[in-house]
C-alpha cells in the first residue's frame, strides 16, 4: 500500500503567506479603486465626530475589532471595543449618540450583531461595516460599507478565517493610521498613551533626564589641564566642557583627548590646545531615541546638552540605559 507523506510544516507556512499576501495586494488593489473613496469617507466621518469609535464583532473578528480598538486609543483616536454578544446583555449602554460604531464581519450576518445594529438605526448613531459581503444584512443597514475584497482563506478547507481576518486587521490599521495623519498627531502627543515600557522611554526628552546646573562638568576657556582633569574626575562623566566668558560652548575635553594629548607639559597646558573643537551637541527638547542614535553613530558617550549656544546640561549614555532606550 502506498503511503503519502504529510506535506512539510514549511511549504504549508509559505502556502499560507503567499496567500495572506495575495489577500494584502487585493486589499491595495481595492483602495485604488472603490474602496479607496469609501474609506476617505470613513476617515472624514470618525474624523468629525466628538464622540469614540466603538468597535464591534463576534468570534475571530471580535478579536481582531479588539486590537484595531486599541490601535486607534493609542493613536489619538477615543476608541472601545464592545463584544457583539454582551452587547445583548446590557453593554449597548457604551454607546453614546456621540459615537461612531465600526462594526465588523466577513458576512455581516452575525446574529450577536443585530442588536448593535437595531440599537444605531433607532438612535440615529453612524454605522461603519467592515464586511465582505455588501448585501448582507449589516451592508445593507450600514452608512457606509469597507468592502472586503474577495479572497482565498490561507486555510486548505476555506473555513478558518485567516486571510480575511488580516485583511481586516490592516484595514484598522489604515484607518488609525491615516486619521493620526489627519490629527497631526506627534510623537510627543504618542507618548501621553505609552509612558511606560521602551517605548515611552524613547520618547521621552532629553530635558526631562539631562543633568543641570552643578552637576555639569564646565570649566571656563584659559583653564590648566591640571584643573580641567580634577573636574573630569569629579563629574564623572568622561569629560568637562570648555566655556567663553559669555557662557558659549566652545570645545570640550574627553578622557580620549588626554590620551592623544598625553606627554610631560600635559599638565601646564591650556583646555583651549586639547579641547576638541564644535563637539557633538544635542538640544534639550530632542527625543531620547534620537539621543541614543548620535551617541552609537559618534562612538561617544555624553552629549553636552546646548540652548541658545550655551551648555544647560549633559547627557550621559547611562541616563539612556538608566530608563531603558537601548
Amino acid at each position: 500500500m502506498l503511503e503519502l507523506s504529510p506535506p512539510s510544516a514549511v511549504a504549508s507556512a509559505l502556502r499560507t503567506v503567499a496567500t495572506e499576501a495575495a489577500g494584502l495586494g487585493a486589499l491595495a488593489d481595492a483602495l485604488q479603486g472603490s474602496l479607496g473613496a469609501a474609506f476617505e469617507e470613513a476617515v472624514s466621518r470618525i474624523a468629525a465626530g466628538s464622540g469614540r469609535v466603538i468597535v464591534t464583532g463576534i468570534g475571530k473578528s471580535g478579536h481582531i475589532g479588539a486590537k484595531i480598538a486599541a490601535t486607534f486609543a493609542s493613536t489619538g483616536t477615543p476608541a472601545s471595543f464592545v463584544h457583539a454578544a454582551e452587547a445583548n446583555h446590557g453593554d449597548l449602554g457604551m454607546i453614546a449618540s456621540s459615537d461612531v460604531v465600526l462594526a465588523l464581519s466577513k458576512g455581516g450576518e452575525s446574529a450577536e450583531l443585530k442588536s448593535i445594529i437595531a440599537y444605531t438605526r433607532r438612535f440615529s448613531i453612524p454605522l461603519i461595516a467592515m464586511t465582505a459581503a455588501a448585501d448582507s444584512t449589516l451592508g445593507r443597514e450600514a452608512d457606509l460599507v469597507l468592502l472586503l475584497p474577495p479572497v482565498e482563506e490561507a486555510c486548505p478547507h476555506g473555513l478558518a478565517p485567516t486571510t480575511s481576518t488580516l485583511m481586516q486587521l490592516a484595514l484598522g490599521d489604515a484607518l488609525a493610521l491615516a486619521l493620526l495623519e489627519a490629527r497631526g498627531f506627534s510623537p510627543s502627543d504618542f507618548r501621553v498613551f505609552h509612558p511606560g515600557g521602551k517605548l515611552g522611554a524613547s520618547l521621552t526628552h532629553v530635558s526631562d533626564i539631562m543633568h543641570r546646573g552643578e552637576a555639569m562638568p564646565l570649566v571656563a576657556s584659559g583653564t590648566l589641564m591640571s584643573e580641567a582633569i580634577l573636574a573630569i574626575s569629579s563629574k564623572g562623566f568622561g569629560c568637562v566642557a570648555v566655556v567663553a566668558p559669555d557662557g558659549r560652548l566652545l570645545g570640550i575635553v574627553t578622557d580620549g583627548d588626554l590620551r592623544r594629548h598625553l606627554a610631560p607639559d600635559l599638565l601646564t597646558r591650556t583646555v583651549d590646545e586639547v579641547m576638541t573643537s564644535a563637539p557633538k551637541t544635542i538640544r534639550p527638547e530632542t527625543l531620547a531615541v534620537k539621543a541614543m542614535e548620535i551617541l552609537n553613530a559618534s562612538n561617544i558617550t555624553a552629549l553636552m546638552v546646548v540652548a541658545d549656544g550655551q551648555p544647560v546640561g549633559i547627557l550621559h549614555l547611562h541616563d539612556l540605559l538608566r530608563i531603558g532606550v537601548a
